[in-house]
Parts: structure tokens; sequence; C-alpha cells
């Protein structure tokens, strides 16, 4: 009997804390939510006499500027991607295992700070017109007619050459996935390799292509720096203008809903583009298709299409940063404030991944322990906020903190008798909840991505051996998920230290981190200046591309193998589940 009693207890307790963290997976989901409810209701308060003229002279300019962005970004970074992607998979040439890896540096560099490089570098006094005016005989800089990359081709451009691996990374995973035979099949019907990319391969790749180029139009939206270095005004840099400089608050939330409305258009349209298709792959019998040997000509060619978006999206720019920086150091030595800009920069990163991380751990771990469909329809809806633009994100912040901020300074003012003011929305939490908000995709779906890999049977073995749930967590889990654990916390590292609207808008007062120093450089045309702070965060972000080549070569590995096939494109896919 006492047995008994201590197992139903045992069972008891494990039952109460499966709720508890079922509580706590639908609390963190709400969390998430209150944004999108603060914007809405601080759009709701109405923007007085603003609003006709943002309809009439700001709206239309920004929404049309916007669409055209995102038109020329979405086919540039689909003809690239997928095209680059298929060149490593089908043909063999020089070069092509340094491209395999090569070909993701570009993710290294934050858009705004290939602008702000570029800027520079096509200035009319800058280097290379300066050069091009030498060879020419030309002293006058106006007497040279050179492309102006202020305007929206070069903003396409540009953003194109950073976010083409989006596509290029998911498509040439399930390039390889595809079994050498259908391939085959199609070369001994009569089909040659541009019909058996274009009636095989390519339809077979349209839901990573999908996934890869909505990725990259969510990045083109939430980009702030490089659409307002390059003159183009999109709907995040007038939310920016709107709050900041014209100090309307509803107005800008506004403007915000507007954005919210696309990003959910374009979730739909390529939800609504998807909704016929249907992929399966036996990637554990297939077998890869012998990618073709090039020479001669074809092979340099090859090799120099590789080879233009690793120059134009990561060598130039960054080649560019280190002359500026050795240049600056040179001249006047390391900034005296650099250290407390790393500082502020790494202790917020830090936070927010710990954060994020533990979060992300609860809802994955909820789901997979309680079964229960609200802990699922909880871990979807925390995962919305990568889709949540940084400018849109900070002005659904501000209703939430502000009422909690007043709350928690009305209840110590009435116990203490100390007025504290603004402890939420004055420091840096509200920081680092719009980082946990913004990139808890990442954490939750890469723990998810690990559970996923761990047998049901583990559980069933350690709970047999009479461990609770918390200690199957402790004992078993933990120690086989950290690898997934490390690259999400990364992953999430790095992009906390790359953002930049949502750093813009919400930082205290006085705090400057590396990216909002760049920015602040690159407004008042300092740029060599802003050089150091941009080439680390520049190094930094090479760490997770690191991650991605090393992740790259596994289909291939597994082919080799005949082992299960995982994709390179695997943590990029887990964020665009939601």
């Amino acid at each position: 009997m006492g047995v008994q009693a201590i197992l139903s207890l045992r069972g008891f307790w494990g039952r109460g804390r499966e709720k508890s963290l079922l509580l706590a997976s639908v609390l963190f989901a709400v969390a998430v939510v209150l944004p999108v409810i603060g914007l809405v209701a601080i759009a709701a308060q109405g923007s007085g006499d603003a609003w006709p003229h943002l309809l009439a002279y700001v709206l239309p300019k920004t929404v049309a500027d916007t669409l055209v962005l995102l038109l020329g970004v979405g086919l540039v970074v689909i003809a690239l991607g997928t095209s680059l992607a298929w060149l490593l998979t089908a043909y063999d040439f020089p070069g092509r295992r340094l491209f395999e890896w090569a070909l993701l540096l570009p993710l290294a560099v934050p858009t705004y700070i290939v602008a702000y490089a570029y800027l520079d570098l096509l200035h009319p006094i800058g280097p290379v017109q300066g050069a091009l005016r030498m060879v020419l005989g030309i002293s006058n800089p106006r007497d040279l007619w050179f492309p102006d990359v202020r305007s929206m081709g070069g903003c396409i451009l540009l953003l194109s050459f950073v976010l083409y691996p989006y596509v290029f990374i998911p498509t040439r995973a399930l390039f390889l996935m595809q079994a050498g035979s259908l391939i085959e099949v199609a070369r001994t019907l009569g089909a040659d390799r541009r019909r058996v990319f274009f009636h095989v391969a390519l339809p077979l790749a349209r839901p990573a292509i999908a996934v890869g180029a909505s990725l990259a139009l969510m990045e083109a939206l939430n980009d702030i720096g490089a659409s307002e270095f390059l003159g183009v005004r999109t709907l995040s840099v007038s939310i920016y203008a709107t709050w900041i400089n014209r100090s309307n608050l509803p107005g800008s939330a506004q403007i915000a809903l507007a954005l919210m409305v696309l990003v959910v258009s374009l979730i739909l349209i390529e939800r609504w583009a998807r909704r016929r298709q249907r992929y399966v792959s036996q990637a554990q019998r297939a077998r890869r298709a012998r990618p073709r040997q090039l020479s001669g000509w074809k092979a340099a060619g090859a090799f120099v299409y590789a080879s233009l978006p690793v120059l134009f999206g990561f060598a130039f720019p960054a080649f560019y940063l280190a002359v500026e920086a050795l240049r600056r150091l040179r001249f006047a030595g390391v900034p005296a404030d650099l250290g407390a800009q790393i500082l502020n920069t790494v202790v917020m990163s830090a936070i927010a991944t710990f954060v994020a991380l533990v979060i992300g751990f609860v809802l994955a771990y909820a789901t997979r322990l309680t079964r229960a469909p609200a802990a699922s329809v909880a871990l979807r809806v925390a995962s919305l906020g990568y889709a949540v633009p940084g400018t849109v994100l900070a002005i659904g912040l501000l209703l939430p903190l502000f009422a909690l901020d007043n709350l928690l300074a009305d209840g110590i003012e009435a116990v203490f008798g100390v007025s504290v003011g603004l402890l939420i929305s004055g420091s840096g939490a509200a920081l680092i909840y719009a980082y946990v908000v913004r990139f808890l995709t990442i954490s939750a779906g890469g723990v998810e991505s690990g559970f996923s890999k761990l047998s049901p049977s583990l559980d069933h073995a350690a709970r047999a051996l009479g461990e609770t749930a918390m200690g199957a967590m402790r004992r078993v889990h933990l120690p086989l998920l950290r690898p997934a654990l490390g690259a999400a916390a990364l992953l999430v590292f790095v992009d906390c230290m790359k953002e930049l609207p949502a750093t813009l808008l919400l930082r205290p007062l006085n705090f400057e981190t590396l990216a909002t120093h760049l920015y602040g450089e690159a407004v008042r045309g300092t740029y060599e200046d802003g050089s150091i702070a941009a080439l680390c965060i520049v190094l930094v972000g090479l760490a997770p591309v690191m991650l991605l080549a090393r992740l790259s070569r596994r289909p291939a590995l597994a082919y080799e193998k005949g082992g299960s096939v995982v994709g390179a494109g695997l943590l990029l896919e887990e964020q665009a589940k939601s």
C-alpha cells in the first residue's frame, strides 16, 4: 500500500508539472500576441489631421516602393538562388567544393552594412569612380556617368546579393534529396539537362523555393537601414520617420498595420500557391545523381557565375570594412566608446538568447510531453514573431509595456512610497522582450527539430525506470539536445546582434550598440568612423555561416553513406513552419 501511495503521488506530481508546462506555453504564446494587440489599440487612437496627409502623400508612394522592392528582390533571389543550387548539384567544376560554403558568406553581412559599404565604395569621390576617372583621364567627378546606387535598382540588387542564400540553402538541399533515378529516367526518355531542370527538378523544388523566397522577403520588409541609406522609402522606413521625426505614434501604428497586412498577404499567397502540392521522398533509399563534369570555357563560366554573388555580397564589402577599420585605427586609435558598445551588444544579445532558449525549450517540451492540442497551438503562435518586422514589433510593445510599468510603479509607490518611473520601458527589458519575441521561432524550431530526432522509446524507458518527466528531461533529453540547443543559441545571438529596427526604437536613452552606432555614423555620412563596428558585426556573423556550411555537407554525406538525409536548410525551414 505504501509503494502504491508513493507511485500515485508521483503520478499526481508529474501531471501537475505537465499542466504547469502547458500553462507556461500558453502564457508565452499570449506574450507573443500582445504586441499585435497593442499595435491595433494604438492605431485605434487615431492620428488626428496627420492621417489625411499620410493617406494622400505618404502611403501611396511607400506602398508602391515596397511592392516594387519585394517584386524585384523576390525575382532576383529566386533566379540567383535556384540557379546556383542547380549548378552546384548537377555539375562539377574546379572550385565547386569551395563554393558549397562560400556562397553562404553573404549571410554574415547584414543588409544595412552592405548598403553602408557600397555607398562609400561607389561614391562619386570614392575609390571605384576615382579609379575609373584616373584611367579615363577625367578630373571632374560630374563628367563621369556612373549608375547611382541610391536608387530602387541599386537597393534591389544589393538586398538580393545578401538574401539569395535563403533560397539557395533549402533548394540545394531538396535537389540533393531528389533520387538520381528520376533524372536518369528523364535523360533516357530523350530530355537534355535543360529540360530535366525545368520539367523534373524545378517542379519538385518549388516548396523549398517558396520557403526560401518567403524568408528573404520577410528580411527585405524588416530592413530599415539599407532602404533608407539607398533612398527607397519603404513602409518600415515610413514607420520610423513618422514616429521619430514627426512624433506621431498613432500614425506610425497605422502604417505598421498596413505593413502587417502586407506580411499576412505574402504568407497567404505563399500558402495558396502551394495548396495542391505534395512532396514525398524516400531519401534513405535514393541514389544521388552523378554531377556532370565541366571543362574548358564552360567550367570557367560556371566558376565566374558562382563567384559574382560571393564577391558582391561578401568579399567587396568585407574588404572595404577591413581597410577602413585599419585606416581608422591608425589615424585615431580605438574609439573610446567602442568597448561600451560591444559590451551593450553582447550583454543584451546574451540575455535575450538565454531567455529565448528557455522559452523555446518549454514550448517544445510541452508539446512532446503533454501531446495536447493546446501545446501545439501555443508553439505555432509563439513562432509568429519572426514574421513581424522589427518596427511593427517595437510599436506594438509600447502599450502593454507602459501598462505594466504603470502597474508596477503604482504598486511600489503604494507599498514603499517611492516613485520609480518606467522600470521596463526605460530600461533594456523592453529591448530584450522584443528580441525574444522576434527570434523565438529560431530557438523553438531548433529545439523541436532536436526533439523530433529523439525516439519516444527513450521517454518510455526513463519513465519505466522510475524517472519523472523532469528527471528524464535533465538526464536524457538535455544531454542529447546539446547540439540543437547550441546551434539555436548561436543563431539567436547573432540575429540579436544584427537587429537594427527594434534596437533603434526601443533602446534606452544614451544606449548604443554596434548596430545603432553604425546607423548613426551612416546617417551623418562619416562612414570611416562606423567601419570598426560594422567589421565587428560581420566577424561575429561568420559563426552561424560556418555552422550552416557544415550542415550543407550533410545531404551529400548521407547519400554517400546510404543513410537518412538532414537538409542544410532545416533551420531555415523550421523558422517558416508557422
